[in-house]
């Protein structure tokens, strides 16, 4: 399997990208999908048939650090016909807070509660480990680890950093790269250990291609030691039950087929909205597919949205 820093360009990318997703089925959930897909023009045609839209941020609200044409506008106009809409981000770098800023620069007009990230998801299942639990994080700089509970530190180029710590985080990918990969997959093997894992994704559509996210370095571990990570974010159910219980909180009782989860990738999100009972729309002309043909990696894996469109 590939094992470099950077993932290839989108294109070429989304075809190794879709093979490695493929290669790493057994770990993802299993889910029932509708026999075919229909097409719509955008999420205003939808409208009427959801009352809650959650909405993945790569590919269908922003590419890289650029908002997706018309998404803004898009998300507004739900908005003013009073539907209920989440961002559901495997997006952990950054904490929410962080993370609403961002969609704002963007010109999103979002408020705190919508923005489910699987940080926080990371987060909560942190705190359940003692205050003492010494972690050793894949992050960056910007990441805040003082923000998350526990005893974090970032993982650098020393072996003993490694060896010293009761289990691994993986946060970002940023400053991740091979040589540091070997020394964790080193450490791990000698002396198995906990490893959660805050975004699932393998790769991210980026303003240059492809990223490789923590999922991927994820994976990799596991085919490598053995060690099956702990992870939080799409297409695992903490993330769709995270949504659901806001809903509660805010006295929402929404049947799920008025729930419509919508992303760029098959294997993150439509596969675990689908997992999790809910309805899939797949967007194809900003994120993995961009310039692709969609409905021959439909064919190929199986995974069947029950919508399609070109643009949010």
């Amino acid at each position: 399997m590939a094992r470099s820093s950077e993932a290839p360009g989108i294109g070429a990318g989304a075809q190794w990208a879709f093979a490695r997703y493929e290669a790493i089925r057994a770990r993802l959930p299993a889910a029932v999908f509708p026999a075919r897909s229909r097409r719509a023009e955008d999420l205003e045609a939808l409208a009427d048939e959801f009352d809650v839209f959650i909405l993945d941020a790569f590919g269908v609200l922003n590419v890289g650090e650029t908002a997706v044409p018309g998404a803004p506008e898009r998300v507004a106009a739900l908005a003013d016909r009073d539907k209920t809409v989440f961002v559901l981000t495997n997006g952990a770098t950054y904490n929410e807070g962080t993370a609403l800023e961002k969609y704002r620069r963007l010109g999103f007009a979002f408020e705190p509660r919508q923005i489910v990230s699987s940080r926080a998801l990371l987060h909560g299942a942190l705190g359940e480990y003692p205050v003492t639990f010494n972690w050793g994080v894949a992050a960056a700089p910007q990441s805040d680890l003082q923000a998350l509970p526990g005893d974090l530190h970032m993982l650098g180029d020393d072996r003993s950093a490694y060896d010293g710590a009761d289990g691994f985080v993986l946060l970002s990918s940023l400053f991740w790269d091979t040589p540091r990969q070997d020394l964790l997959v080193a450490s791990l093997s000698d002396r198995p250990r906990p490893v959660l894992v805050g975004n699932p994704d393998l790769v991210a559509p980026r303003e240059f291609g492809l990223s490789l996210e923590p999922g991927f370095y994820a994976h990799d571990l596991a085919d490598r030691t053995g060690v099956v990570p702990v992870f939080f974010g799409k297409p695992y159910r903490n993330a769709f039950d995270e949504v659901q219980r806001r809903l509660t909180a805010a006295g929402r009782t929404v049947p799920p087929h008025r729930i419509a989860m919508v992303g760029d990738t098959l294997h993150t999100d439509i596969l675990g909205a689908a997992a999790a009972g809910l309805k899939t729309v797949l967007v194809t002309d900003h994120g993995l597919f961009r310039g692709l043909d969609a409905d021959d990696f439909i064919k190929r894996s199986g995974i069947v949205p029950d919508v399609i469109i070109p643009t949010p």
